[in-house]
């Protein structure tokens, strides 16, 4: 039987309808091409290790990813599509969007040869100018009113500040901004993340 991280089960709870069959499917692939790997959450989305980072995935509003941490090593850079979402296989909105099975689960094999062969991932370029973080004014005027909360979010890191603020925009109407608005500030004035409830302690 696998190990499941149950924060990767909320996660795709969470997730919208169209994508939770396709982030399934990827997490059995995953573990039937390789059946010690170990699951955990990073940078607030699911992440497949054995002996050291595999592979990962996400769940965006219209569209899912999945890339692997050593993907120059595994796949031709004329077959990705990097410049169209995260990872190597583009904007994902349906299981058809992806490769065969069989190919899937070749790119993990060989990934974890790699793993176990010590190989390291090629060095990333940094991005010449690091992505910028619009703080929506609703949301900075919610926290100056509560002072707790506004320290705590001036001491997060980028990575967690843009979790809230990414859900707050996320939000379909207005009642359910206004709704995550007010969970939002009570978190953060207790210095808790985003995804505080699925973070091991």
């Amino acid at each position: 039987m696998p190990t499941l991280d149950p924060r990767i089960d909320a996660y795709i709870a969470k997730s919208p309808e169209f994508a939770q069959p396709i982030l399934e499917h990827l997490r059995a692939i995953v573990h039937a091409a390789c059946p010690d790997v170990d699951e955990t959450m990073k940078w607030s989305f699911p992440h497949f290790q054995y002996n050291g980072m595999l592979c990962s995935m996400a769940s965006f509003k219209g569209h899912c990813t999945f890339g692997f941490w050593k993907a120059e090593l595994l796949i031709a850079a004329a077959d990705t599509k990097t410049k169209e979402a995260m990872g190597q296989f583009g904007r994902i909105t349906s299981i058809k969007d992806l490769p065969p099975k069989k190919t899937l689960e070749s790119y993990i094999r060989k990934a974890m040869k790699l793993n176990d062969e010590g190989v390291k991932a090629p060095a990333r370029a940094r991005p010449a100018v690091p992505r910028e973080l619009a703080v929506p004014d609703y949301l900075t005027a919610a926290l100056a009113q509560r002072q707790p909360a506004l320290d705590h979010f001036n001491a997060f890191t980028t990575s967690k500040k843009r979790d809230y603020v990414e859900w707050m925009e996320e939000a379909k109407t207005e009642a359910t901004r206004l709704r995550r608005l007010e969970q939002a500030v009570e978190w953060i004035a207790e210095g808790k993340s985003r995804n505080w409830k699925y973070e091991k302690c």
